[in-house]
C-alpha cells in the first residue's frame, strides 16, 4: 500500500486532528524537511506501519514510554528490535526501577494515545534514549500523533529534534 498523502484521504486518517497538528507545528518549528503523511491503513503497530509504507520493519521508529524511578522516559527503538528497559536509567543518567507506562501515563507524559505517540511535541519534557540501530536506514518513519499518520526522518534528525541520547544498549 502507498501513503494516502498529506491532505485529504480517508476521514479517519487523523491528518487534521489536534495531535497531528501539534506534531506538524513542532516539525516546522524544528526545521524538519519532511511532512506528516496520512496512510491508507493503520500504523498503530510497527508491523502495520512497515506494511503500509512498504519499508523494512527496522525502518519504523517505535516510541515507547516507560517509568524510570517513577518518572516518564521515552525510548525510540527500531521496529525490528526489542527495547532493553533495564538499560534506560544508565543511558539517561537516572536511577530506580523501570516499568512500562500504562496508557494513562503515556497520554499524560506525551499528550498522545498509544499507537500514535510521536517522538516530538510532547506534553512534558521527557528524557529520550534513541536506538543507534536506526542508523542502518537512510530514512525511518515515526508516528505523528495518530495511528494513521507518520513522518519520515532519520537518526541524525531525531538526535537534532529531541533531547535524545543515542545508545546501542537500549535495544537487542
Amino acid at each position: 500500500m502507498s501513503p494516502a498523502g498529506t491532505a485529504g484521504g480517508a476521514s479517519d486518517s487523523g491528518i487534521d486532528s489536534p495531535a497531528v497538528r501539534r506534531v506538524r507545528a513542532a516539525l516546522a518549528d524544528l526545521g524538519a524537511p519532511h511532512e506528516v503523511v496520512a496512510l491508507s491503513a493503520s500504523a498503530r503497530t510497527a508491523a502495520e506501519a512497515a506494511e503500509s509504507l512498504g519499508v523494512p520493519l527496522g525502518a519504523i521508529v517505535k516510541s515507547l514510554v516507560f517509568l524510570a524511578g517513577g518518572e516518564p522516559v521515552m525510548a525510540l527503538v527500531a521496529g525490528d528490535r526489542r527495547c532493553v528497559p533495564e538499560a534506560l536509567p544508565e543511558v539517561l543518567g537516572m536511577a530506580g526501577p523501570v516499568e512500562k507506562a500504562d496508557a494513562e501515563a503515556v497520554r499524560a507524559a506525551t499528550g498522545f494515545t498509544i499507537g500514535g505517540v510521536a517522538p516530538v511535541a510532547h506534553a512534558t519534557v521527557l528524557p529520550i534514549a534513541i536506538d543507534a540501530s536506526l542508523g542502518r536506514f537512510e530514512a525511518v518513519y515515526a508516528a505523528a500523533g495518530h495511528p494513521y499518520c507518520v513522518f519520515r526522518t532519520s537518526l541524525d534528525e531525531l538526535r537534532r529534534m529531541t533531547p535524545g541520547v543515542v545508545s546501542e544498549a537500549i535495544s537487542a
